[in-house]
């Protein structure tokens, strides 16, 4: 090889080499930013930023019922979140009775969406949200949250039967309730853990409702074995009474807030009480507190539950990170016996009409306050429509992440993030509302149009009774900025303002959400329209 060509293939080397180191570097340089991204998904300040979610959710409490609003049981601590935080005077569940307020927080979706479109689950009854379905919790989880769920369940469990059709007895008195061919040994299916919950600490359903059991991360912890009666007879675990549940509930939401809290890691609770939901049990050490007897006795057990949870994060330092929404299901029950609290002054629905179960006011304008120090304003209120249904939104976007949530989830949820911090700004446009016989409302400012001639529910006129009743219009309209109490039906006045409201419902309906993307499928049309409704409003007929 001559010089002239053993020089330029050793410059060509170099050049080579050099390309290689240049190469070499780069790859280095793109191998420690990979890596650097990856430690930065695991970097537990990453996760330290993204605020703790505590959802309290009381049973049957009424619009009137906290202290602040004018009720005369004491709730200090639900008032602490209002002076603390913000106080939602428009706040609503999607129904006016429990399963499917609880479908509608989990999952961001109208509960008539679901297979339920009226009424709700009992114990033994299977599960309503199905595990393909994305949830709050399922979200939060795979975002880095550690989730539980403590408390009132209602949504349905797959439980196991016992071998060969076998069916015990109770161990001592009468057997009676259904139930008794279930195996309460084995871990049921569909729960919460199913649906994105870490852990759980559960009763199945209402504390009125057999089995009468706690479950621990789906499984029982204790069987039923005798017969017990909290107002319906059936299974129970021979140590489980009823007047313990909320400080059993309180103690295991205090466990998981203090649960490796050293790692810093984000955290969501949602905290759904039985009280004061019938059976009406406040414990030894909260009887004869209020001046209303042992419902307001409850209330204030209640309220006692929420400061123990503000306790904990106080003691874990973990409160100025914590997003606390505190709201209820739907409004006072008349088992709470209503005309006799009114009597002695107090109101539990406040000034609006019906109570739970109805589509009128009283059954789903509920108390709904959020505590997040450094983000909400200490006292402030706002009074445009929000509505439990809009947790998953809002989670979604507090993190960053409302665009991760996927086309068919959170159909109906609207993020009132901007509320939170101050914005004056409508967060939905209008809401539609459901009662316990699967009847429609739906409101748009001051407007609300009630599908239905009666109450939807357990206050006159009750469907029953207001379909055959020809004197009522089939539909009701009220302008709530002048009459609060539903009391002057305004439908011939504004057909206009009626239409409007028939065809955005009746596209609400059709189009299997309220909130923009693609067209979804409901599960099931909700066949719940009076006939009256569906002659005057064909739209509303299924398609």
């Amino acid at each position: 090889m001559s010089s002239w060509n053993s020089k330029c293939w050793l410059d060509a080397f170099g050049r080579q080499c050099r390309s290689i180191k240049i190469v070499a570097a780069i790859c280095v340089l793109i191998g420690a930013n990979i890596a650097s991204l990856q430690a930065a998904k695991k970097d537990p300040a990453a996760d330290a930023a993204k605020p703790n979610i505590v959802f309290i959710l009381a049973d049957d409490m009424g619009y009137g019922d906290v202290a602040h609003a004018g009720g005369l049981a004491a709730t200090p601590h639900i008032d602490r979140l209002r002076a603390e935080g913000m106080r939602f005077t428009n706040g609503h569940t999607t129904s006016s009775v429990c399963t499917p307020t609880r479908y509608g927080i989990l999952t961001g979706r109208y509960n008539w969406r679901s297979p339920l479109k009226r009424s709700v689950l009992f114990g033994l009854d299977t599960p309503l949200i199905p595990s393909s379905r994305a949830t709050v919790a399922s979200f939060l989880h795979d975002r880095g949250y550690r989730t539980g769920v403590v408390g009132k369940w209602h949504l349905g469990l797959g439980w196991q039967k016992l071998p060969n059709g076998e069916k015990r007895e109770s161990a001592s008195g009468p057997t009676k309730g259904g139930g008794w061919d279930i195996d309460y040994n084995q871990k049921v299916e569909g729960g919460p853990t199913a649906l994105g919950f870490d852990s759980s600490f559960i009763i199945p359903a209402s504390l009125d409702m057999f089995p009468y059991v706690y479950l621990q991360d789906d499984r029982p912890v204790e069987p039923a074995t005798v017969t017990k009666a909290f107002h319906r007879a059936g299974p129970a675990a021979k140590s489980f009474e009823a007047v313990n549940c909320l400080r059993d509930f309180a103690a295991e939401s205090r466990r998981f807030i203090a649960r490796d809290s050293e790692k810093k890691q984000p955290f969501f609770l949602y905290l759904p009480l039985t009280s004061p939901h019938t059976p009406i049990v406040p414990s030894p050490a909260w009887q004869g507190k209020s001046k209303l007897g042992p419902y307001g006795d409850f209330v204030m057990e209640t309220d006692w539950v929420v400061g123990q949870v503000l306790e904990e994060l106080d003691k874990q330092g973990l409160a100025d990170n914590t997003l606390v929404i505190f709201t209820t299901d739907n409004g006072c029950s008349p088992a709470a016996k209503i005309p006799d609290l009114v009597k002695k002054g107090h109101y539990p629905n406040a000034h609006w009409r019906g109570h739970k179960a109805d589509i009128f006011e009283g059954g789903h304008r509920v108390p709904f306050l959020a505590r997040w120090p450094g983000h909400v304003k200490p006292g402030s209120e706002y009074g445009q429509l929000v509505c439990s249904v809009d947790l998953f939104a809002t989670a979604a976007e507090i993190l960053g992440e409302a665009e991760a949530v996927g086309p068919a989830a959170a159909e109906d949820s609207f993020s009132f993030l901007s509320a939170l911090e101050g914005d004056r700004a409508k967060t939905r446009e209008s809401l539609i509302h459901h009662s316990i016989a699967g009847q429609f409302a739906i409101s748009r400012g001051k407007w609300k149009l009630c599908l239905c001639p009666g109450s939807g529910g357990w206050s006159e006129p009750r469907p029953a009774q207001a379909v055959k009743d020809k004197s009522l219009p089939p539909v009701q309209l009220f302008d709530l900025d002048s009459d609060p109490s539903e009391t002057t039906n305004l439908v011939d006045q504004h057909p206009d303002v009626v239409a409007g409201l028939v065809e955005e419902l009746a596209t609400a309906i059709a189009h299997g959400r309220t909130t923009a993307g693609p067209k979804q499928a409901n599960d099931g049309w909700p066949k719940t329209f009076a006939g009256r409704v569906l002659a005057a409003y064909p739209q509303l007929e299924e398609k």
